[in-house]
Protein backbone atom coordinates (compact mmCIF):
# COMPACT_ATOMS: atom_id res chain seq x y z
CA UNK A 1 0.00 0.00 0.00
CA UNK A 2 0.94 3.47 -0.62
CA UNK A 3 1.21 6.03 1.66
CA UNK A 4 0.19 9.53 0.29
CA UNK A 5 3.45 11.68 0.73
CA UNK A 6 3.78 15.20 3.08
CA UNK A 7 0.30 13.74 4.40
CA UNK A 8 -0.76 16.45 6.89
CA UNK A 9 -3.39 15.86 9.69
CA UNK A 10 -5.41 18.64 11.72
CA UNK A 11 -7.76 17.61 14.61
CA UNK A 12 -9.43 19.29 16.75
CA UNK A 13 -11.85 17.77 19.16
CA UNK A 14 -14.24 19.88 21.77
CA UNK A 15 -16.19 18.58 24.31
CA UNK A 16 -17.11 15.14 25.33
CA UNK A 17 -16.01 12.48 22.84
CA UNK A 18 -17.45 9.06 24.56
CA UNK A 19 -15.84 6.73 21.55
CA UNK A 20 -13.05 6.71 19.37
CA UNK A 21 -10.98 8.90 17.07
CA UNK A 22 -8.78 7.78 14.13
CA UNK A 23 -6.81 10.27 12.60
CA UNK A 24 -4.59 8.87 8.71
CA UNK A 25 -4.88 6.26 6.34
CA UNK A 26 -6.20 2.74 6.58
CA UNK A 27 -7.25 2.94 9.99
CA UNK A 28 -9.09 0.04 11.83
CA UNK A 29 -11.42 0.78 14.81
CA UNK A 30 -13.07 -2.19 16.97
CA UNK A 31 -14.67 -1.44 20.20
CA UNK A 32 -15.62 -4.19 22.99
CA UNK A 33 -18.30 -3.95 25.50
CA UNK A 34 -17.63 -5.66 28.79
CA UNK A 35 -18.71 -5.49 32.18
CA UNK A 36 -19.39 -2.66 33.47
CA UNK A 37 -23.08 -1.25 35.39
CA UNK A 38 -26.13 -1.68 34.14
CA UNK A 39 -27.47 1.85 35.02
CA UNK A 40 -24.04 3.51 33.16
CA UNK A 41 -26.20 3.92 30.24
CA UNK A 42 -29.28 5.42 31.77
CA UNK A 43 -27.23 7.81 34.32
CA UNK A 44 -29.39 10.52 33.82
CA UNK A 45 -33.30 8.49 33.53
CA UNK A 46 -31.87 6.74 36.64
CA UNK A 47 -31.31 10.87 38.29
CA UNK A 48 -35.27 11.69 37.29
CA UNK A 49 -35.98 7.73 38.51
CA UNK A 50 -34.51 8.71 41.75
CA UNK A 51 -36.55 12.35 41.78
CA UNK A 52 -39.71 9.79 41.42
CA UNK A 53 -38.89 7.23 44.49
CA UNK A 54 -38.70 10.74 46.74
CA UNK A 55 -42.08 12.22 45.21
CA UNK A 56 -43.75 8.65 46.08
CA UNK A 57 -41.93 9.01 49.56
CA UNK A 58 -43.94 12.03 50.26
CA UNK A 59 -47.02 10.33 49.33
CA UNK A 60 -46.30 8.02 51.66
CA UNK A 61 -48.55 8.50 55.68
CA UNK A 62 -47.39 10.09 57.67
CA UNK A 63 -48.68 8.62 60.79
CA UNK A 64 -50.49 4.76 61.06
CA UNK A 65 -50.13 1.62 61.03
CA UNK A 66 -49.02 1.58 57.50
CA UNK A 67 -46.42 4.32 57.42
CA UNK A 68 -43.14 1.95 58.53
CA UNK A 69 -44.03 -0.69 56.20
CA UNK A 70 -44.48 1.10 53.31
CA UNK A 71 -41.79 3.25 53.32
CA UNK A 72 -39.49 -0.38 53.58
CA UNK A 73 -41.52 -1.59 50.88
CA UNK A 74 -40.73 1.71 48.91
CA UNK A 75 -37.02 0.64 49.97
CA UNK A 76 -37.23 -2.30 48.50
CA UNK A 77 -38.80 -1.58 45.46
CA UNK A 78 -36.22 1.17 44.79
CA UNK A 79 -33.08 -1.74 45.59
CA UNK A 80 -34.75 -4.01 43.16
CA UNK A 81 -35.13 -1.42 40.22
CA UNK A 82 -31.51 -0.29 40.45
CA UNK A 83 -30.15 -3.89 41.21
CA UNK A 84 -27.52 -5.14 38.96
CA UNK A 85 -30.30 -7.41 37.44
CA UNK A 86 -33.53 -5.79 38.46
CA UNK A 87 -35.59 -8.09 40.65
CA UNK A 88 -38.77 -8.86 38.71
CA UNK A 89 -40.25 -10.82 41.82
CA UNK A 90 -40.21 -7.85 44.30
CA UNK A 91 -41.23 -5.69 42.08
CA UNK A 92 -44.66 -7.16 41.47
CA UNK A 93 -44.83 -7.87 45.45
CA UNK A 94 -43.98 -4.45 46.18
CA UNK A 95 -46.66 -3.70 43.59
CA UNK A 96 -49.45 -6.41 44.73
CA UNK A 97 -48.21 -5.07 48.61
CA UNK A 98 -49.66 -1.74 47.77
CA UNK A 99 -53.06 -2.72 45.71
CA UNK A 100 -53.89 -4.19 48.99
CA UNK A 101 -52.65 -1.89 51.74
CA UNK A 102 -52.64 1.64 49.99
CA UNK A 103 -54.35 1.58 46.85
CA UNK A 104 -54.37 5.27 46.33
CA UNK A 105 -50.94 4.96 46.07
CA UNK A 106 -51.11 1.62 43.83
CA UNK A 107 -50.76 3.98 40.40
CA UNK A 108 -47.72 5.74 42.03
CA UNK A 109 -45.98 2.92 42.52
CA UNK A 110 -46.74 1.09 39.13
CA UNK A 111 -45.88 4.12 37.50
CA UNK A 112 -42.23 3.89 38.97
CA UNK A 113 -42.51 0.25 37.61
CA UNK A 114 -42.84 1.08 34.19
CA UNK A 115 -40.93 4.25 33.93
CA UNK A 116 -38.86 4.72 30.84
CA UNK A 117 -35.76 4.31 33.31
CA UNK A 118 -36.55 0.95 34.55
CA UNK A 119 -37.45 -0.38 31.64
CA UNK A 120 -33.45 0.01 30.37
CA UNK A 121 -32.23 -1.20 33.28
CA UNK A 122 -34.21 -4.53 32.37
CA UNK A 123 -32.76 -4.03 28.54
CA UNK A 124 -28.91 -3.46 29.73
CA UNK A 125 -29.89 -6.69 32.30
CA UNK A 126 -29.93 -8.81 28.88
CA UNK A 127 -31.33 -12.29 29.29
CA UNK A 128 -34.69 -13.30 29.21
CA UNK A 129 -35.65 -10.90 31.86
CA UNK A 130 -37.40 -8.02 29.13
CA UNK A 131 -39.59 -10.66 28.37
CA UNK A 132 -40.37 -11.46 31.90
CA UNK A 133 -40.87 -7.90 32.57
CA UNK A 134 -43.20 -7.38 29.39
CA UNK A 135 -44.88 -10.46 31.04
CA UNK A 136 -45.42 -9.45 34.11
CA UNK A 137 -45.76 -5.38 33.81
CA UNK A 138 -46.44 -4.52 29.68
CA UNK A 139 -44.18 -2.87 28.19
CA UNK A 140 -40.58 -2.98 28.59
CA UNK A 141 -39.57 1.01 27.91
CA UNK A 142 -42.60 1.79 30.00
CA UNK A 143 -44.94 3.22 27.26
Amino acid sequence: MTEASGANYHLNVGGDVPGQIAVGHHNTLSRVEAGGDSTQNVDVDLAGLRAEFERLRAQLPTDGPLRDQAAERVDELEEAVTASEPDLSTMEYVRNWFARRLPELAGAVTGLIVHPAVGALVAAAGGGLAGEFVRRFGSADGA
